[in-house]
């Protein structure tokens, strides 16, 4: 008998908690239940200002046995979340699943089945998303293309945190404790069996989404800066570029004053380079202060979140 563990992170998200747990009963608890497995439901309060953490308490009420609930001390983050419930999950399989219920429980059963064809990693393929803006759709192209050409990893297209991992590979990913976290990057860096199922992503069941613009672009400039050296790659161009065209000018101002009549007309073109050339170290200046800060954060050795509270299950 197999235990089937679902990490759910949850922010402010007291309208879908009752649906979530009524449509994760009907999809798949109760089909785990039928083929002779057990199931575990680890809930991450990200410090809800809602009654989300309330509703997590009734439901626990009710499955006593099945429930556990981690209620962070205050905001964390979403990658936090799903740090934490890998940590505390027991499953020989865990699965990370959003609560606005974009991603259909059901889809987990496919993913099982994958398992047990000696699969470590099994991730959802977006094939289609519902109610997203042009915008969204875009914006996520884009991000995914450009950082599969910054990285070596082969990090795969349209696909979030929704996956199931194997007992070793939950082990395995426990170890990695750095402070900006891109779990999908991170699941893809440890390596072992992978592969994939595809779904239709639905719209949020209720509520509004808890990743708005600024979050978004907030993880994708982690993803960039923990899985690629391009930024500063991009520093060290901008360097480069910069010294061959301020050399190119000298020679040309020296060809002007030496070997013509031609005055040189010398404010505007050296307000223009100054400012260039200000501009350019400024920019490679900060690149590298993003590095050098997330260092000092990393070597401060602060954990990665902090428990207020925890609902066990009752043996």
């Amino acid at each position: 008998m197999a235990l089937h563990s679902l990490v759910i992170p949850i922010f402010n998200e007291e309208e879908n908690v009752h649906e979530l747990y009524r449509r994760l009963h009907q999809d798949l608890l109760m089909p785990i239940r039928n083929r002779g497995d057990d199931y575990e439901l680890v809930f991450v309060d990200d410090g809800s200002m809602d009654r989300s953490f309330q509703l997590l308490k009734e439901l626990h009420e009710k499955d006593q046995k099945s429930i556990v609930i981690i209620r962070f001390s205050r905001n964390f983050g979403h990658q936090m979340a799903i740090t934490a419930g890998l940590d505390r999950a027991r499953g020989d399989t865990v699965t990370v699943l959003d609560a606005d219920l974009q991603d259909p429980p059901s889809i987990v059963l496919e993913m099982i089945q994958k398992w047990e064809l000696s699969f470590d990693i099994v991730y959802a393929v977006r094939k289609k998303r519902l109610q997203e803006g042009l915008f969204k759709r875009l914006s996520a192209n884009f991000f995914y293309r450009i950082l599969a050409y910054s990285t070596r990893l082969d990090i795969p297209k349209d696909v979030g945190d929704f996956r199931l991992m194997s007992r070793r590979t939950v082990d395995a990913l426990r170890g990695l404790r750095e402070r900006h976290r891109f779990m999908r990057g991170m699941a893809k860096w440890i390596g072992f069996k992978q592969t994939y199922v595809s779904y239709v992503r639905e719209g949020r069941f209720a509520g509004t989404t808890k990743y708005p613009f600024q979050k978004m672009l907030r993880l994708a400039w982690d993803a960039f800066t923990g899985f690629s050296l391009l930024p500063l790659r991009a520093a060290t161009f901008l360097g480069l570029s910069s010294a061959v065209v301020s050399f190119l000018v000298a020679l040309w101002a020296l060809y002007i004053r030496f070997f013509t009549d031609q005055a040189i007309q010398g404010w505007t073109s050296t307000i223009i380079i100054v400012l260039f050339l200000g501009g350019v170290q400024l920019f490679c200046i900060g690149v590298l202060g993003e590095y050098v800060g997330r260092i000092f954060e990393q070597v401060k050795n602060r954990p990665l979140y902090i428990i207020e509270e925890i609902v066990a299950p009752i043996k």
